[in-house]
């Protein structure tokens, strides 16, 4: 299936993890960004969630140089904050799929920019 992306099998090795990118603050001067953060507690940091199936480290310098990346990462991307994810992995495929999206609405809930693709 050419062009097309398949979800590995339920079965495979637990190896996705979730993880949280700090972004520099100039992030806020993106109206798309602070749209998607209306709740947005100052004293908290801009940050990107994402999941891969990667070490951490190499999918951050993926953004980081435009690959496969996130635009406001590459751009603006400080630092991994494994804090706030370290603890989650490692996972299989659909639970880090869902931890994704869980721990983008947890964070914002708890006062932090998001942006989760």
């Amino acid at each position: 299936m050419c062009g097309q992306h398949m979800a590995p099998r339920s079965s495979g090795k637990a190896h996705y993890s979730v993880y949280v990118i700090e972004l520099d603050a100039r992030v806020w001067n993106h109206a798309r960004f602070r749209d998607a953060n209306p709740g947005h507690d100052i004293t908290k940091p801009c940050v990107y969630v994402g999941m891969t199936g990667l070490p951490v480290e190499r999918r951050f310098d993926n953004h980081r140089r435009g690959h496969k990346g996130n635009a406001f990462v590459a751009k603006y991307g400080v630092r991994l904050l494994p804090g706030l994810y370290a603890r989650l992995n490692p996972m299989r495929y659909e639970l880090a799929r869902l931890t994704e999206v869980t721990l983008a609405q947890r964070l914002r809930a708890r006062g932090y920019a998001v942006w989760q693709a």
